[in-house]
């Protein structure tokens, strides 16, 4: 019961006066993605709990909200885009592509509150299923940029990392297929915390073989697993125990088999990645210093045509080119990300945006092809922080009044010539005096209208502005905005 109640604590109210403001946003951003052909979906907060195991990454995984109920394991939704490929291999593959959606909603991660983060929070953002890179990423990075400019964000930077240029490196150094996934997610914390935490995560996943590595000589992880899997199961061991799957125990044991075969690979890699991930800054520079240590360490450096093709599309759609920073050494700990990646952060370091593509997961999902994919998310609670002219002004606002019984149903006439109007306008339910009213309108910074039977028999009524002293006498057929 404790850990749900400190769970609740760490959800906001959004109360009226800022809910306001936080839907003009929300609805700002989302003319912007409507513009560019995005068309609206909306799917569970309940999710299945497996439809976030894979591809997460172990931190997002470790955050997720879940629970059982009924016999089945449900999750709250901690991010859209997973559940947006569900629900297009479910009801959607039949579509003509690009397939453009958008989506906003709430998600729920169980993470410790801090600046502008919390526990249930609103992403606002796009997946652009069926367009292929460079392009795609480019649109998808340029509309992030062109939100941010509608509703007034006035200086942010977008951070610029591949991670499939990362994982051709890593290939290129010949290292296993686990080992490359596990420095690729690695690298914020390589680049943070330096070589020796990396290197002891790797120590503390491969630990010493039992068996001789031979065993598996000339076949890949894949075809390991499923050779020692197979292999167990004839000679009845049991892998069912605990809460690891037998996939996962048989996976560690192939990486305990191929321990003595990677180290001196997975020396040179982390290396090469202690100075890459630490490489960033603008295009013109950043390209060629990755060009050079690339080369430096015999690697091929035709990857890195991908992610300049990427920021030249971007510049072609308008994204101003100061805005723009390579950085080598982003994660996004997500681990469907297969492609370029982009954070977009304030001058004063608050992530707003995020994205990037994952053209395997569409196919991880179910999907009857392979099918390459793109998108991103707006944190829109941040968004409204940076904002600074979040929305267009506000609707006018405007009590009205009946002096007596009699000219109640008036002045419901009344108020509903002034929502015609554009007016936001609200009718005394509670009988007051002329005067309660005033002051309760002078108090809430908001017009008066006063009507009773004179103005009832004119269609007029007496109309006091905010902080004004002395009412005017308008004719219905004469009010306007």
């Amino acid at each position: 019961m404790s850990g749900i109640i400190d769970a609740v604590r760490g959800m906001r109210d959004v109360l009226p006066g800022d809910l306001d403001i936080q839907a003009r946003v929300a609805a700002q951003l989302d003319g912007v993605l409507a513009s560019h052909g995005y068309q609206p979906i909306d799917l569970p907060i309940v999710e299945r709990r497996d439809l976030y195991l894979r591809k997460l990454g172990e931190e997002l995984v470790g955050k997720v909200y879940e629970f059982s109920l009924n016999g089945r394991d449900l999750a709250l939704r901690p991010e859209w885009t997973a559940s947006v490929l569900r629900a297009y291999t479910a009801h959607m593959q039949g579509q003509p592509l690009p397939l453009r959606l958008r989506y906003n909603g709430p998600v729920f991660r169980n993470e410790r509150p801090q600046r502008a983060t919390y526990r249930q929070f609103t992403q606002v953002g796009v997946e652009l299923i069926g367009g292929p890179a460079p392009r795609a990423d480019a649109e998808c990075m340029a509309l992030a940029c062109a939100g941010l400019d509608a509703v007034g964000v006035p200086s942010y930077s977008v951070r610029v990392g591949h991670i499939g240029l990362i994982r051709s490196v890593l290939g290129g150094l010949g290292l296993a297929e686990r080992t490359q996934g596990l420095l690729v997610w690695s690298l914020e914390r390589l680049r943070a915390q330096g070589v020796g935490a990396i290197r002891a995560q790797l120590e503390h996943e491969v630990e010493e073989p039992s068996f001789d590595p031979a065993l598996l000589q000339g076949v890949d992880d894949a075809q390991a697993e499923a050779l020692l899997l197979r292999s167990l199961a004839e000679i009845g061991v049991n892998l069912r125990f605990g809460t690891r799957s037998p996939e996962a125990i048989v996976g560690r044991l192939v990486r305990k088999l191929r321990r003595d075969e990677n180290h001196e690979k997975t020396e040179h890699a982390l290396a090469l990645l202690e100075q890459l991930s630490q490489l960033q800054g603008p295009p013109a520079e950043a390209l060629p210093r990755a060009e050079r240590l690339l080369s430096d360490f015999g690697l091929p450096t035709t990857e890195l045509d991908g992610m300049r093709a990427v920021l030249d599309l971007a510049d072609a759609h308008g994204v101003a080119s100061e805005r723009l920073l390579v950085d080598f050494g982003l994660g996004r700990g997500l681990h469907y990300y297969t492609g370029a990646i982009w954070e977009i952060y304030t001058d004063d370091g608050l992530q707003l945006c995020g994205g990037g593509r994952y053209d395997d997961l569409v196919a991880a999902r179910g999907g009857r092809q392979p099918i390459p994919a793109v998108g991103f998310a707006y944190g829109l609670e941040r968004v409204v922080q940076a904002a600074q002219q979040p929305c267009e002004q506000h609707a006018a606002e405007v009590l009205v009044v009946a002096t007596e019984d009699t000219s109640y149903p008036y002045a419901l006439q009344v108020a509903q010539v002034l929502r015609k109007h554009g007016y936001i306008a609200t009718v005394d339910v509670r009988n007051r005096s002329i005067a309660s009213n005033l002051r309760d309108a002078a108090r809430r910074d908001v017009a008066c209208a006063i009507v009773g039977p004179v103005e009832q028999a004119e269609a007029s009524m007496l109309w006091r502005e905010p902080g004004a002293r002395e009412e005017r006498r308008v004719r219905l057929e004469d009010v306007t905005r």
